[in-house]
């Protein structure tokens, strides 16, 4: 059994699908049909995880022995049980194409990208608004390393009117989002391996220059509007 803090992958096509781990994590890299190569493989055959294409990570001598690249000592471990890459502690330097082969023999491809766990956002009110007893908020989301987004708000949706707040699924650059969910505007920020969030209570900020104090009205998911 997989210990928790280890991510088990399943190996990938030679497409090179990016496979997203946290940094300083462990991950095993796993070989497909690997009994077909145990079962094929004779002695002296040599069985090496490389890291892109040229960098030897571990070398399997059949029945002779296993040697792990100085670099790579303590870091990574070889079971040839099933020829599975153990890494650990991930690094950014870790993060490329990693190559399964016996002879000229590629058997698996996995490209791994490592990103740290995202900080958590702030989120800030800039204005609100009572338009026909509804109350209009615009507020700024601000994440690590990533573009402000600029959201206004009701106590239904919110609607994006500035900043960029998207990467690509297949991109290491953060994700930022604004959305309205259980009476509170909520601010998350999130990549492939981790999430965090920053939240304000609609009910609490809808207060107008008049004195005027917006509430919320959850049933009809507007604000009614009592004067102070």
């Amino acid at each position: 059994q997989t210990p928790n803090h280890i991510k088990q992958t399943t190996p990938l096509s030679s497409s090179g699908t990016p496979v997203f781990v946290e940094k300083g994590q462990d991950v095993r890299l796993d070989v497909q049909g690997y009994m077909t190569v145990k079962n094929n493989l004779k002695r002296l055959n040599r069985f090496q995880w490389r890291f892109n294409t040229s960098d030897n990570v571990v070398t399997y001598t059949h029945e002779i022995e296993t040697q792990v690249t100085p670099k790579y000592q303590g870091r990574a471990e070889f079971i040839d049980g099933n020829f599975s890459l153990l890494l650990k502690n991930l690094k950014e330097g870790d993060s490329g194409c990693y190559t399964a082969a016996v002879r000229s023999v590629k058997l698996t491809m996995s490209v791994y990208l490592f990103l740290e766990r995202v900080e958590p956002p702030v989120l800030t009110v800039d204005s609100n608004s009572t338009i026909n007893a509804i109350c209009n908020v615009t507020v700024t989301c601000r994440g690590q390393k990533t573009s402000v987004v600029t959201s206004l708000c009701n106590s239904r949706i919110c609607s994006q009117v500035g900043g960029e707040s998207r990467g690509a699924e297949t991109s290491t650059v953060p994700l930022l989002s604004v959305y309205v969910a259980g009476g509170s505007i909520i601010c998350n920020h999130s990549n492939q391996v981790s999430w965090a969030s920053d939240t304000k209570e609609i009910e609490t900020i809808c207060v107008s220059k008049s004195g005027k104090t917006c509430t919320l009205n959850k049933e009809h998911k507007n604000c009614t509007i009592w004067f102070a």
